[in-house]
């Protein structure tokens, strides 16, 4: 059975950017390595954009899995920064967990590195708990697409969303006349081709 419609809500939202870490990333084959970042600062503008609250976890990053890459913390300098000793699943974390309920906020927006393990961990527990997942597809990565095709289908099956980030900007935007030129130049910056769409809109409205 269908679950029905649960659209993002940009007051109701925190963003959970769980083990972007030097190590991990080196393991990131279903995507390529330039797309893959670019997807990941992506989703970080997204929050900042829109004034989501965001957590930012490691795991045993002192070991082989290395630090958080360094553009997340320049973007979040004042963000909850959780360094997991060693918890594979950060929901397994309490400090994790006491950051994100702290939010106050039910619905989590996810990604990270790698999909069937440090995504879908905390995604299957925090559904267990009844919060609402949305996984940011495009901004988690793994070894490869079998991989990652499991692992989708195991968090799509226990109720969890899957979006890339461009659908979820789009749902917690909700209605382009709230402000054009800010979201089209959160795309601008991360789809080139979508700078050529905000170009032409340019063109147009100067000349009226």
């Amino acid at each position: 059975m269908s679950k029905p419609y649960v659209r993002l809500d940009k007051d109701n939202a925190v963003v959970l950017l769980v083990d972007h870490q030097a190590g991990l990333l080196s393991l990131v084959r279903d995507i390529e390595p330039d797309r893959f970042k670019n997807n990941v600062l992506a989703l970080a503008d997204m929050a900042k954009y829109f004034n989501l609250p965001t957590i930012l976890t490691t795991s045993f990053e002192n070991g082989p899995n290395g630090p958080l890459m360094p553009e997340l913390k320049e973007l979040f300098p004042d963000a909850p920064y959780i360094a997991r000793p060693g918890q594979i699943n950060a929901w397994d974390n309490e400090d994790f967990v006491k950051a994100v309920k702290a939010t106050g906020k039910k619905q989590l927006i996810i990604a990270g590195v790698v999909t069937e393990v440090c995504v879908a961990f905390p995604a299957l527990s925090a559904l267990e708990e009844e919060f609402d997942v949305f996984v940011i597809t495009d901004a988690s990565g793994t070894f490869n697409a079998m991989t990652r095709d499991a692992a989708w289908d195991r968090m799509s099956n226990a109720g969890a969303q899957m979006m890339n980030w461009f659908g979820a900007a789009c749902e917690l935007h909700r209605d382009w006349r709230n402000d054009v030129e800010g979201l089209g130049t959160l795309f601008s910056n991360h789809i080139p081709d979508y700078r050529n769409l905000m170009n032409s809109y340019s063109t147009l409205t100067n000349k009226q």
